[in-house]
């Protein structure tokens, strides 16, 4: 299952997230990976939680992230859930809009599937601007 959070810079995506992700770490019986485009919150998360750096901006397109969190999985077989941290940030400017989020979202509700693994993604829009089809999942 995939589910978005959204909203505008400094309005707790990121506190929410991580509390979100440190309270899955005291009940879950696999493993947890946060995914962030920097190092700033690394310190915040339970040590259980496997911390990836995606960079700023290096991804091009929402496919390339996808190809991404394919290989987080394919070192792990016991990942239960990935926390994505600020995906507008880690994804090139112009390489998400509404009609790729749409195509993140059902590629990766496939992979969960398949992989018995839930996505929790925060990004940086008004909640307001997505389609219904991305508000049906806001957390």
């Amino acid at each position: 299952m995939v589910k978005f959070m959204a909203g505008l810079k400094g309005e707790g995506k990121t506190r929410k997230l991580i509390d979100m992700a440190n309270q899955d770490a005291k009940v879950t019986d696999g493993h947890l990976v946060f995914i962030d485009d920097d190092k700033r919150h690394i310190f915040d998360l339970a040590r259980d939680i496997r911390f990836v750096e995606a960079g700023k901006g290096e991804l091009a397109s929402y496919r390339e992230f996808v190809g991404f969190v394919l290989g987080i999985l394919s070192q792990n077989s016991d990942i239960k859930h990935i926390y994505v941290d600020g995906l507008t940030n880690i994804l090139q400017k112009d390489a998400i809009d509404n009609d790729a989020l749409i195509k993140l979202k059902d590629r990766l509700n496939g992979i969960a599937k398949v992989d018995h693994v839930e996505f929790t993604i925060s990004i940086h829009c008004e909640p307001s601007s997505l389609p219904d089809e991305l508000k049906e999942v806001l957390v």
